[in-house]
Order: structure tokens, then sequence, then C-alpha cells
């Protein structure tokens, strides 16, 4: 799935070149997606100007002057620039036509979402998919104290509270895997039992861990293109430990260990990453 550092990337590349534009069109070629697109919205936004591109989470927001459209990219989405005269692939579900610019929504499994939120309906920040996510982890605003707040009490497993999403957000199963490895704590350690000084390790952690994510090109996903229609450079290559089970340590030798934690794959030293 695209996490932080992909929709981060796919953002960077579109702004400088939508923003303060007219969008002559926005087409829509398949609207069965995990909602299904509103099917007003091509008369919504055609010959209306972006005024901004930002983030929330996962989520791309697309900002007009009377509302705002909400992307989301699924479990193998894309939004990539391609050339006018470029044919259509198949599963290229929506795109954004410019004078000299256009962008293609690409989800074969159409587990993505275009929704549109209106200026009148309040704040996009107040939209259900986003009024409940966490801080965002490269702000000021996340700091090892805000996770020692919000961990206190708490007896879920450090790594499941920060995949829930609602204390920090963005911080996906790879990446989660990774900063906790990094900041020596074991990630099936109950969130309130981390001190504050460890919380604080941990916060940079996951500061650092999302940053050389984005460095890389911010690919979990071995098929994914950027904005420009580059692939990304696939992060996991240069993991130390997320898909290295059996695999030595690149501290100690310790061989790494995996285990399932909700559902989904965790990977650790049993050695380095203490209790």
């Amino acid at each position: 799935m695209p996490e932080l550092p992909e929709v981060e990337t796919t953002r960077r590349g579109i702004a400088p070149i939508m923003t303060d534009r007219r969008l002559d069109a926005f087409l829509v070629h398949e609207p069965r997606m995990r909602w299904p697109v509103p099917s007003d919205m091509s008369a919504t936004l055609g010959g209306r100007v972006v005024r901004s591109c930002k983030r929330r989470g996962k989520y791309l927001l697309i900002e007009f002057d009377h509302g705002t459209q909400i992307i989301h990219l699924g479990m193998s989405g894309s939004l990539r620039r391609a050339p006018l005269d470029e044919p259509r692939r198949k599963h290229d579900h929506a795109e954004w036509l410019f004078a000299d610019a256009r962008f293609l929504l690409h989800d074969p499994r159409r587990f993505g979402a275009i929704l549109w939120h209106p200026a009148e309906a309040g704040p996009v920040s107040e939209h259900p998919l986003l009024a409940k996510l966490g801080v965002e982890p490269l702000s000021d605003d996340f700091t090892g104290e805000l996770l020692h707040g919000a961990f206190a009490g708490r007896q879920m497993a450090v790594k499941q509270a920060l995949l829930a999403g609602n204390i920090v957000v963005g911080v996906g199963n790879i990446y989660a895997s990774e900063a906790l490895f990094k900041a020596g704590i074991d990630p099936r350690l109950p969130a309130g039992r981390l001190s504050g000084r460890r919380c604080m390790l941990l916060a940079q952690a996951i500061r650092e861990t999302l940053e050389q994510a984005l460095e890389s090109g911010g690919s979990t996903l071995r098929d994914y293109v950027t904005a420009s229609g580059e692939p990304g450079a696939y992060f996991t290559l240069h993991a130390a430990v997320y898909e290295k089970a059996g695999q030595p340590c690149i501290r100690c030798d310790t061989p790494i260990r995996r285990i399932v934690q909700g559902q989904r794959a965790t990977y650790f030293c049993p050695r380095c990453q203490k209790r």
C-alpha cells in the first residue's frame, strides 16, 4: 500500500504543476472505486483553479475555492503525469487535464477513492475520513512528549499503537518495524510502559525513517511510480529488519525474527530491541 512517504512524494510532484492553474477538465473513466466517484464531480471541477495541493496522512487534498478533492491511492494506486497524447492504460480511472499537463490516477485494485468535500461543509479537516487522524509525524507537533502522554496507560503493543493512526498518522507497517528497530524497542512492549526517554528516541526514529524513505522516493511497492512517472526506489531494499527474517542483525548478528501482530508481519531483533 502507498504509505505516507509515497503520498508526500506524489504531492511534491503535482503541487508545482497544479497550483494556481485552471483545471480544464476532470474526467472519470471508472467511477467504481472504494466509494463511487460522485457523478457530478466533472461538472463541479471543470474550469476551476487549483489553489493548493496538500496531504493529510495518506490522503491527497487538492484544494479549490469551493471545496477540496480528497484522493486516496488505495492498495497499489499512483497519480502520475502523462503526455497529453499518451493512450490511457488499463486501470487509468480518472484524469486531470490542464492546458499543458495531464495527470492520471492508476488503480488496478480500485481500492482507492476520489471524494469531494464542499467548502460549505466546513474545513476539510472535519471530513469523517480525516477528523480522527493523529498528528503528522514530520510536523513540529510530533514529539516524544506527545507520544509519552498518548501512550500513558495503554496496554496495546507499541507497534499496534503506532499503526492505529489516532496518535500519529502515516506510520505504516514497514516504517513502524524499522523505526522500532532504530529506537531499540521491542514491538511487543505495551505502549504504556515506554519511558519518556524511550518515547523521545522513538519519535526521533520515526522522523528519521520517514525522511530516509522520502529521500529514496518513498516506495514500499516494487511497481510504484512517482508523479513524474518514474519508478520509486524500493525502500525495503535498504531496510534493516523488514523482510529480513532469519538474516543476521546488522548490529549484533542475531537472526531477525518475524511475528504476526494484528494480522500484519512484524520484524525485529530479539537482542537489540529491548522490552
